[in-house]
């Protein structure tokens, strides 16, 4: 705890409810208190509405997660494999986002090799950002816009897919798969979720967030390390 906070709450001693950074600034306004301390409690009050925001953005995503449905592979590529493009996937997700107060949006750059970021955000503040880069795409007979076109779309949607945590078996439209998320990555994730939202918000994590291959390389000794985490 801070000392500006300490002597907030030293200006409140028969305060039986933890207090929040604002209701200290409003004490410290009504009493009077330098600059300094104001200063101090703004900026914990800022800190406070980022945690509350990331916690509020996990939860959405969790909910979500749990919400949204199969979504339906309508296109074919390399191999006649199918898979969903990207109106599929929107068409999928987009109404359960909103539901949650989640938009997501991209920004692209583009040097040597396109790379497009997805960013993620809740209506509370919080966002994420997810970044996957490639060349140009210039099988078959495409042109260079068409090359450009094709890359920006196969990685609008994998960026999309990986921020969402979206299952991606059988889809071939790109030389490659998409990996599952890296192991110790998703145990951090899992940590975080755990310490801060508690049991409920790392049951949906896990049963509805992470995909199958994923919780498969966790493994039931993280599962339960997660759950003593949660449980405090």
């Amino acid at each position: 705890m801070t000392n500006a906070a300490r002597e907030i709450i030293e200006l409140n001693p028969k305060a039986s409810q933890p207090i929040t950074p604002m209701e200290m600034l409003n004490t410290a306004l009504t009493r009077g208190a330098d600059i300094t301390v104001l200063e101090k409690l703004m900026a914990l009050q800022e800190r406070w509405e980022a945690n509350q925001a990331r916690k509020a953005f996990d939860a959405a995503i969790a909910e979500a997660k749990g919400e949204i449905g199969p979504i339906v592979r309508n296109a074919k590529g390399h191999n006649e494999k199918r898979y969903a493009d990207f109106a599929a996937i929107a068409g999928t997700v987009d109404p359960v986002l909103t539901r949650h107060g989640l938009t997501y949006r991209f920004r692209t750059e583009q040097a040597d090799r396109i790379q497009v970021t997805c960013i993620l955000s809740h209506k509370d503040g919080h966002s994420e950002t997810t970044t996957l880069a490639g060349p140009a795409d210039k099988s078959g007979a495409k042109n260079d816009i068409q090359a450009i076109g094709s890359t920006l779309t196969y990685l609008q949607r994998y960026s999309l897919i990986q921020m969402l945590g979206l299952a991606t078996s059988n889809d071939d439209d790109g030389r490659s798969s998409h990996p599952p998320q890296d192991a110790a990555d998703l145990r951090a994730e899992g940590e975080r979720i755990a310490r801060e939202n508690g049991f409920n918000a790392l049951g949906l994590w896990w049963t509805k967030t992470i995909t199958p291959a994923e919780r498969k390389a966790l493994g039931p000794e993280t599962l339960n390390e997660l759950k003593k985490i949660a449980e405090g």
